[in-house]
């Protein structure tokens, strides 16, 4: 994780194993046994597929404890928001809605 010139959080491929969406990323940090985690999959790649530009990333928070203790993550699933350069723009724990997922987005796009 780097901290940007603002003092936020910014996460890069580097850290998350895979490229950045071109105008946002969807980060789900789940665990193997976290009944809300497949259902929070579901609705973050569906609103991946509904908004061009927007990536969803899946990190099993078991096997990526140093990244999860960065950011202080202390539950599954927990979602964060990412702007095209990687900045979190919005973090939340728990199963999210569709409409919760879009409306974050907005700060991100």
């Amino acid at each position: 994780m780097v901290r940007g010139n603002d003092g936020g959080e910014r996460l890069g491929a580097a850290e998350l194993g895979a490229e950045l969406g071109e105008r946002a990323t969807l980060v789900q940090f789940s665990s193997a046994f976290c009944q809300p985690c497949r259902a929070t999959r579901r609705t973050l790649a569906e609103v991946a597929g509904m908004v061009d530009g927007v990536s969803h990333v899946e990190l099993d928070a078991e096997e990526r404890l140093e990244l999860v203790r960065e950011l202080g993550i202390l539950r599954t699933p927990t979602v964060l928001v990412l702007d095209a350069g990687g900045r979190v723009v919005r973090r939340a724990a728990g199963q999210p809605r569709t409409a919760d997922v879009i409306a974050a987005l907005g700060e991100a796009l």
